[in-house]
């Protein structure tokens, strides 16, 4: 039950404060003091590459992949759902670390692989919580 309390707290604060974020003055303040913790990165496969380009390079591209695994760069990764690439979650301070690894991996060098970089940090709405004193329940 907590879980779910915890869970439904954090949405509730990211619906509150997505509104309250348009209005500039709090827009400002939460960019000035957001933290980028990691780089979410979501790869999809060109649109005129083959799947035979892809994996003649696949054995190279995942123990290169592995090793950033093991080095503590890649913190989480997935398949994505529709077939098309993958999405890592990566331990960087920002997205220019990020980019220059993956752009050092094979499907990249070879041109096969579009990425998005989008950087991360903590929920910017729970600072909410600690803007305002505690109200009894």
């Amino acid at each position: 039950m907590k879980v779910v309390r915890t869970a439904a707290l954090a949405l509730t604060l990211t619906l509150v404060g997505a509104p309250a974020m348009t209005e500039s003055s709090v827009a400002q303040t939460q960019s000035v003091s957001s933290v980028t913790t990691g780089v979410l990165v979501i790869l999809t496969a060109k649109a005129n590459v083959t799947r035979e380009q892809v994996m003649a390079v696949m054995p190279t591209e995942v123990r290169q992949t592995v090793q950033l695994y093991v080095g503590g760069k890649i913190r989480e990764w997935f398949s994505r759902a529709d077939g098309r690439g993958g999405v890592f979650l990566l331990d960087t301070k920002d997205v220019a670390e990020a980019h220059a690894i993956m752009e050092s991996l094979p499907l990249a060098k070879q041109n096969l692989i579009d990425h998005e970089y989008i950087a991360i940090g903590p929920l910017l709405p729970l600072r909410l919580l600690l803007a305002s004193p505690e109200r009894p329940q």
